[in-house]
């Protein structure tokens, strides 16, 4: 038995569930239109592979979540998720996670997303495990730091933890992602795949002769 490590957006996903969210909570009327510009040119960057600046990105978005109660996201994340993230899937993805499990192999999603979009993506799709983003919560609060980040280089921070807690290499597993902010965590799996690539991410699949698949568009 191995292990499988999936990305969430543009991967498993035809698009960032971010800007799902964003969208989501400008309607809901949580965020005004200068917030929602500033987050939509920032996935934007993200999206053609430059992602310089992105940690103080994500600090100032979860900052924003001060003093809320983390019971409020849970139920908000899930309903969300249901509605307007399950239907975003690739077709390829559905196929490669049930490859893998009838193989066997332990589903692990491996995303920047928050645990919230996490385990709403498990109940939905079946994963093992999650390696995640957490935002630090007291008494039922949020307090408006992150406590756990696993975007780009601290994503492979966190799946080295989670490899040594597990029992597994990730010389062993499987890592399907679409973005060239995971090309450390790429290096690191015994075979990394390119998912719809971005740019950068595409050229340098090529140069390394990984394979690269089209899970084509909900």
């Amino acid at each position: 038995m191995g292990a499988a490590l999936f990305d969430l957006d543009r991967t498993l996903l035809d698009c960032n569930s971010g800007r799902l969210w964003v969208a989501h909570e400008w309607r809901e009327g949580r965020i005004g239109w200068r917030d929602a510009a500033w987050a939509a040119w920032w996935l934007t960057r993200y999206t053609l592979g430059n992602a310089h600046g992105l940690e103080e990105v994500f600090a100032t978005a979860v900052a924003s979540y001060e003093g809320i109660a983390e019971d409020e996201i849970v139920e908000r994340t899930r309903s969300w998720f249901v509605a307007e993230v399950e239907p975003r899937m690739r077709p390829g993805a559905r196929d490669a996670l049930e490859r893998h499990r009838e193989a066997g192999d332990r589903l692990v999603l491996a995303t920047s997303s928050t645990i919230y979009s996490a385990r709403a993506a498990q109940e939905a799709w079946g994963f093992d495990d999650l390696i995640c983003t957490h935002m630090e919560v007291e008494d039922g609060r949020f307090t408006g730091r992150i406590s756990a980040l696993a975007y780009g280089d601290a994503k492979l921070d966190r799946c080295i933890e989670w490899a040594a807690d597990q029992g597994f290499e990730l010389a062993d597993c499987t890592f399907y992602t679409d973005s060239i902010t995971d090309q450390r965590l790429l290096e690191a799996v015994g075979r990394p795949v390119a998912v719809n690539p971005d740019v950068k991410l595409a050229r340098l699949a090529t140069e390394r002769s990984w394979p690269t698949v089209d899970w084509g568009r909900s």
